[in-house]
């Protein structure tokens, strides 16, 4: 329920606040007061789109908020939750801020919050009815939703099972149809990684074999002058008297000479040391020597084998091990290429499934609406009676359509207003008055099916008048025992049916213009519904309003 809207410098408001109580909120007040601007106030607190041109002249930005007793919603509670909103003492407050360069800051409960979650906060608490709404009654894109509503929970459950399945049988027919539209591409792509993984296969790669085929290479190059060097360090070694030679007599001259001074002694085993590492030396050359053959077929071989690596590193990595890598990975995505086949089929049967799942569960759903589609019309048509359209047809026409998420009906409302007359679409209908009816019956029947604790009436009573306007006033305060209504209106039949009349006025001087607004006790009601009636409280519209408030309470 709305407590409360406080405004700040919007259009010719300063500063504003409204009270609003339950039960029927009637806002009355002379044209041009600004009734409108609430509406304004009370969207922009609800999340719409807001217009920098509203600021009040000489204002940097205008502030609304709206004060709601939280009802219970458990979708709604569990909004809150997700955000971090705590209500404070079971009060929910939205607020918006609207600056001149085009800024608007949204919170809830004080805390900020993207417009879209105000504006799906705001849809749970408020449900504005005004001429635009009329234009959504207009467009039979809407009926479908209205219909659904009011049948409840089984359609919506089996209209939700729909969408599901129609949304993965969609899924599943573009993926297949990407599938189709990629075949060429396929082939190509398979045909491709079949020759890298046959190519770095057929190599039979082995870590480490390039840095021993470089070495291999440069052996087999240079043999020649390696087995030259070789040898001729052997001979330097191993000659005649070649190092070892001269390194023995040494070594005997050192014994001789330990024989007679034991000091030099270590000397000689350090000479005997490196003998032995001379011969170890030399041993290593001849075997070295020897293993070294000039082998130009072997020389040919090595050279194209590092060729062969060395393009395979070009094409795939810079490494073997990023070679055989590559290789593992164009293999796993020539598998999944290969096995696409599979799983072309495998959603041909899904697609197969999920059509005929869809197809079920929208033949059932069509049975549901059909069904459904009389009971609706005629509380509807039982509703325009009680408004003063006793002899009004009003009809639900449901039609098969192609299969969407919406299932596989579209839903038109067809209306007369007079015997004889076939029913004709809703935007056929001249009348404003008979549009404003239609719109408060469709909404009287769809109350149950909304969770919506206050609706907001914007001329509802626009082209009504006499036994009508009654009419619309009986039904709005029938609706006030479910909801919290506020009617914004210019009939007195509908104002003197209200539990809570609100004033609105424009006060004027030479420097400014600001609007007051004020809750009506009784008496001064009488003077409002005088005024409503007669233009100006005669005492023949005083008594006029007082009858009729009298009359309005005696029901009450």
């Amino acid at each position: 329920m709305l407590h409360a809207l406080h405004i700040e410098n919007l259009a010719i408001i300063d500063r504003l606040e409204v009270n609003f109580a339950e039960g029927l909120n009637a806002l009355t007040g002379e044209t041009g007061a600004g009734k409108s601007i609430l509406l304004d106030a009370l969207n922009l607190a609800l999340g719409e789109r807001a217009d920098p041109t509203l600021i009040r002249a000489g204002s940097d930005k205008l502030r609304v908020s709206a004060m709601f007793e939280l009802p219970n919603d458990p979708e709604l509670q569990t909004l809150l939750a997700e955000l971090g909103v705590e209500p404070e003492d079971g009060m929910l407050y939205l607020s918006r801020e609207v600056q001149l360069g085009g800024r608007s800051i949204a919170r809830v409960n004080g805390q900020p919050v993207p417009l879209a979650t105000l504006k799906t906060i705001g849809e749970r608490l408020v449900d504005l009815h005004g001429q635009h709404e009329h234009q959504s009654l207009l467009k039979p894109s809407s009926h479908l939703e209205f219909l659904d509503r009011w049948l409840g929970e089984p359609a919506l459950s089996l209209r939700e099972q729909v969408r599901q399945t129609v949304h993965a049988l969609r899924a599943a027919e573009r993926e297949l149809h990407e599938l189709t539209e990629r075949e060429r591409e396929r082939e190509q792509m398979m045909d491709l990684y079949r020759f890298q993984v046959d190519e770095i296969r057929r190599a039979n790669l082995q870590i480490g074999e390039d840095e021993q085929l470089e070495t291999e290479e440069r052996r087999l190059t240079h043999a020649e002058k390696l087995i030259a060097l070789a040898g001729s360090a052997y001979d330097a070694l191993m000659g005649d008297n070649g190092a070892y030679d001269l390194a023995a007599l040494a070594s005997r001259n050192l014994s001789e000479i330990a024989r007679i001074d034991l000091s030099v002694a270590e000397w000689g085993e350090q000479l005997e040391s490196a003998i032995v590492q001379m011969e170890e030396v030399a041993r290593h050359l001849r075997a070295y020597a020897d293993s070294i053959e000039y082998d130009p077929a072997r020389l040919e071989s090595v050279i194209a084998r590092l060729e062969l690596i060395k393009r395979l590193k070009r094409k795939y990595g810079d490494t073997i091990e990023a070679i055989l890598q590559y290789a593992d990975e164009a293999e796993a995505k020539l598998y999944a290429l290969e096995t696409q086949t599979e799983r072309r089929e495998a959603l041909e049967a899904q697609i197969a499934a999920l059509q005929s799942q869809a197809t079920a569960l929208c033949e059932q759903l069509s049975v549901l609406r059909r069904a459904g589609a009389a009971r609706f019309a005629e509380a509807v048509q039982a509703c325009l009676r009680d408004l003063a359209m006793e002899r009004a047809t009003f009809v639900v026409e449901v039609r098969p359509k192609p299969m969407d998420a919406m299932g596989a009906d579209s839903v038109e409302f067809l209306f007369s207003a007079n015997p004889g007359e076939p029913p004709r679409p809703l935007n056929k209908i001249a009348s404003g008055g008979e549009m404003s009816r239609m719109m408060l019956a469709l909404k009287t029947v769809l109350a149950d099916a909304s969770p919506v604790p206050t609706l907001v009436f914007d001329e509802i009573d626009a082209g009504l008048g006499g036994r009508t306007a009654y009419a619309v006033g009986e039904k709005l305060a029938e609706l006030a025992h479910h909801f919290q209504i506020v009617c914004i209106t210019h009939l007195p039949q509908i104002a003197s049916r209200a539990t809570h009349h609100l004033l609105i006025e424009k006060l004027a001087d030479a420097e400014s213009t600001r609007v007051r607004i004020q809750a009506l006790s009784d008496e001064a009601r009488v003077y409002e519904i005088a005024r409503m009636l007669a233009g100006e409280p005669t005492e023949t519209a005083l008594q006029h309003a007082r009858e009729l408030l009298s009359r309005q309470q005696s029901k009450d």
